[in-house]
């Protein structure tokens, strides 16, 4: 799918949901990474992540675009666009929209280290090495031991 055809889509979902036009731009932008897309409160424009784009059913796409689209719509009405508004939320259940963002398939475990209670045997998942010496289980004061370091794929 392409720019074009994305605008298209925007403003065919606009228009059946809405019962209003989509009358700005709508592109997709390479550069998001962690969020589905975007609306601009300046120039009222909205970006879409291509990842979040499926392919063949466009299901998780279509669902951004009228999370994005509830933003627009009351933005324009002169209503507060934010998540936590109960317009937003209302309008949101009302065309069935997406809540939240789905997660990227591509992306890889942040997880490198597991750390166990020698003690409880509370289980630890960290990003980055901690001190064994300097930290202790935070349920029952135990000795950490590092059970193993995840290898990242790729680096």
């Amino acid at each position: 799918m392409n720019d074009q055809e994305l605008q298209t889509l925007v403003e065919t979902i606009s228009i059946k949901y809405f019962a209003k036009p989509f009358v700005h731009r709508a592109y997709f932008n390479r550069r998001l990474k962690t969020t589905g897309g975007r609306y601009h409160l300046s120039d009222h424009n909205i970006d879409i992540n291509p990842k979040m784009d499926d392919g063949t059913t466009h299901e998780v796409l279509i669902g951004i675009i009228k999370h994005e689209l509830c933003h627009y719509h009351l933005h324009l009405a002169g209503y507060s666009a934010g998540h936590n508004t109960k317009q937003f939320k209302q309008l949101l259940k009302a065309v069935g929209g997406s809540r939240y963002a789905p997660r990227i398939n591509g992306r890889t475990s942040q997880i490198k280290y597991f750390y166990r209670c020698v003690s409880c045997g509370m289980e630890y998942h960290r990003r980055r090495r901690i001190n064994t010496v300097k930290y202790v289980c935070g349920r029952c004061h135990g000795k950490l031991q590092l059970v193993n370091e995840i290898k990242q794929q790729g680096a």
